[in-house]
């Protein structure tokens, strides 16, 4: 984004766009704050770290991390991130501790589910044993730790007690039901034995462990959006905006997901963009649901945060509503059409709508970055 249009006052404070899945988008990328407390009770991300190998090292496990750190997905974390040492609890056997029966060399066509299968554990204890993300991403020629089938069995007991259940909807993805209930991926997939790459189908009844879970309709209703999100915490001003946001599009009501997927790909069609990249973005940053905020105050069906806001409006010759369904579609569209026009490939340009243009020239792609460019490009193929 250029410079000006950063410095330049946004009359749309209250106005963001994002979901659960990214809390960038465009070029702005987020700051990360903190400082590293006392040395016993806390822990600095370094290159090359995982949530397993952290745990590990720290006498605890990865349940305890993600839930002392609000960590909706326990493969987010990144380089200089602090994390709060949180012990190990009875309730739930530390992936370290967990007597590992060997290794495994996963080969073209494998999937965790299978290979959990084949050595008789669990695809949650593959999982957490490996720092993986609750997806399951895995590569031909990596080694995996399989943990043996006494330490396996436990795993879906020792996620946190049932709270209620869910029925899934058509565009739901398991991140957005876990957020909305106030729990994990991991949680979910492991009370209910997802596969790895936690599919799940509309009609299906989802477990929603976590005493979250009884309260969550009444807390989705009221539309509250909390301040922490995949271990980045936000200021209680964006929060307020955010939850502004939020409350005024549970008030004005919003298109059905349907109806959004087809503003996005009429709209990418007509401002020359590949409707199904964007289709897959819109599908990965929110389910193609328009009443979606962030804590980052993102909102809508693009996840479009005030900046990058008045950026596609400048791009586009008007002032965006963010919070009105098609002038959000419109600044999504145009944010992207930006970057795959100034970026050297397609992934790039991918990477930059969720890191940020800058922060992916600086950094390169950061590990969940490089998790959410391969899933926009599976998911393309799923919209052509």
């Amino acid at each position: 984004m250029p410079a000006a249009a950063r410095r330049r006052t946004n009359p749309m404070t209250r106005v963001a766009t994002g979901t659960g899945a990214t809390l960038a988008l465009a070029t702005v990328a987020i700051a990360v704050t903190g400082t590293a407390g006392h040395a016993a009770d806390t822990y600095t991300v370094r290159e090359g770290d995982t949530l397993s190998a952290i745990a590990k090292r720290t006498g605890t496990n990865v349940r305890a991390l993600a839930a002392g750190n609000a960590l909706a997905d326990p493969s987010r974390i990144r380089v200089g991130q602090v994390l709060r040492l949180v012990p190990a609890t009875g309730a739930a056997p530390a992936p370290a501790a967990a007597a590992a029966s060997g290794s495994y060399t996963v080969r073209t066509g494998d999937t965790v589910s299978a290979i959990a299968r084949a050595h008789g554990t669990t695809v949650p204890a593959v999982v957490a044993a490996n720092g993986l993300d609750a997806r399951g991403f895995i590569r031909a020629g990596q080694t995996l730790r399989i943990p043996g089938a006494a330490s396996a069995a436990p795993a879906p007991a020792a996620a946190a007690p049932t709270g209620g259940t869910y029925t899934v909807r058509t565009g739901d993805t398991v991140s957005g039901i876990a957020r909305a209930h106030g729990t994990t991926v991991a949680a979910v997939v492991a009370a209910n034995g997802l596969d790895a790459r936690a599919f799940i189908r509309a009609g299906q009844r989802l477990v929603v462990p976590g005493a979250g879970a009884a309260t969550a309709p009444a807390a989705a209703s009221t539309g509250l959006v909390g301040n922490t999100f995949a271990g980045r915490t936000y200021s209680d001003k964006v929060v307020a905006s955010a939850n502004e946001n939020k409350a005024s599009l549970l008030a004005a009501g919003v298109p059905s997901r349907d109806q959004m997927q087809a503003k996005v790909a009429a709209t990418a069609r007509s401002m020359g963009v590949d409707a199904s990249l964007a289709q897959a973005i819109a599908f990965q940053e929110s389910g193609f649901n328009h009443s979606a905020v962030s804590p980052a105050n993102a909102i809508g069906a693009m996840q479009v945060i005030p900046s990058s806001g008045q950026w596609a409006s400048d791009m586009v010759g008007r002032q965006l509503n963010l919070l009105h369904p098609d002038d959000n579609v419109v600044a999504g569209v145009a944010i992207l059409r930006s970057l795959v026009r100034t970026s050297p490939d397609l992934p790039t340009a991918i990477a930059s709508y969720y890191q940020g243009a800058s922060s992916v020239q600086r950094n390169g792609m950061y590990a969940d970055t490089r998790r959410y460019v391969a899933n926009v490009q599976t998911l393309m193929t799923r919209f052509r």
